[in-house]
């Protein structure tokens, strides 16, 4: 078995087989990616154009993150691919995620003509564009504001292997082998079974979160480069269609939620709705509408209650009460 430090000079945008590998492992072999953050550095170039506005304490941490900006298409910054020996088409790729470690910040952001679940409802109440920096070198938590804060639960927003149609293939939609799933309990003790298409797997790992709610409502998590070491490994013939997973948790660590629904025969209307009454009970704690926005992005999770008594399906928003600090 051989450990493997793969950086974050090896970086591409698309997903595509004709791709050639930075890197060739065997199973049962160790691999630590350097990764960089969503924006592939551009919160920090604009930051050093005077773009952004930043806390003084994390002022030259983000500048010197930095980076020319890139002449590819336009894509999550993905490390890899890494080719594993003895993977083809119809095996599955196990992969164990040992770590995941967070940088010293991070960012979440909103703006009207963006993608999150109520950008376009949010435009005409005023919504203004909002990016949230983090501090996250505590390494256990961050705070949001004086009295509010989160835990952190770093993982992958986005981890996948190449599809078998000629590419490229865009990085922003998930698909059947993996990608740009943001699924929050893919952390440190969970193991991915990723259907193989390709010779190799070519495997691709960016888009780390510190923290995010299920549903990324705003449309980011707590964005951040960093480092993930995971573990490969192949079952043979495994026949899987879509990823699968085993994690150590499956919801939030609050002691006390409180939750708002929505009710409509289509879920992603159900899901504005909740997601709406939720805000009021942030921007009703004094949060701007950006920041409780931002905020639910982080830490709230979505739920669907039920699909079953139509003709409307419920949704629940759960915000977690033990971010407040001063109760």
């Amino acid at each position: 078995m051989t450990d493997h430090h793969l950086s974050a000079q090896f970086i591409h945008t698309v997903w595509d087989r004709a791709l050639p590998p930075a890197l060739r492992v065997r199973p049962g072999d160790t691999l630590t990616f350097d990764t960089l953050d969503a924006s592939d550095g551009g919160v920090a170039r604009r930051v050093v154009a005077g773009e952004l506005t930043v806390p003084a304490a994390l002022d030259a941490l983000i500048r010197a993150d930095a980076r020319p900006a890139r002449d590819a298409p336009r894509g999550h910054p993905l490390t890899g691919p890494v080719f594993v020996e003895g993977a083809q088409p119809g095996d599955a790729l196990k992969i164990d995620i040992l770590e995941v470690r967070p940088a010293a910040w991070g960012w979440t952001a909103c703006r009207p003509d963006g993608i999150g679940l109520l950008d376009a409802v949010l435009a005409g109440e005023g919504l203004q564009p909002y990016t949230h920096f983090w501090d996250l070198r505590a390494g256990t938590h961050t705070d949001f504001l004086p009295g509010i804060r989160l835990p952190l639960a770093p993982f992958p927003g986005v981890i996948g292997v190449a599809p078998a149609a000629d590419g490229p293939h865009p990085t922003a939609p998930p698909r059947q082998v993996g990608g740009n799933m943001d699924i929050r309990q893919l952390v440190a003790g969970s193991t991915l079974f990723l259907p193989v298409e390709v010779p190799g797997a070519l495997l691709s790992v960016g888009d780390l979160h510190a923290a995010q709610g299920d549903g990324e409502l705003s449309g980011t998590g707590i964005e951040m480069a960093g480092q993930i070491t995971l573990r490969v490994g192949l079952e043979k013939g495994a026949g899987l269609t879509t990823p699968e997973f085993l994690t150590p948790t499956h919801g939030g660590t609050s002691s006390r939620w409180h939750a708002t629904t929505g009710h409509d025969p289509d879920l992603m209307t159900a899901a504005r709705l909740a997601l709406r009454a939720l805000l009021r009970r942030l921007t009703a704690r004094g949060l701007s509408l950006e920041q409780a926005y931002v905020l639910s992005s982080a830490c709230v999770d979505l739920k669907i209650s039920q699909v079953v008594d139509a003709p409307n399906y419920t949704v629940s928003a759960f915000l977690p009460l033990d971010i407040f600090v001063d109760g």
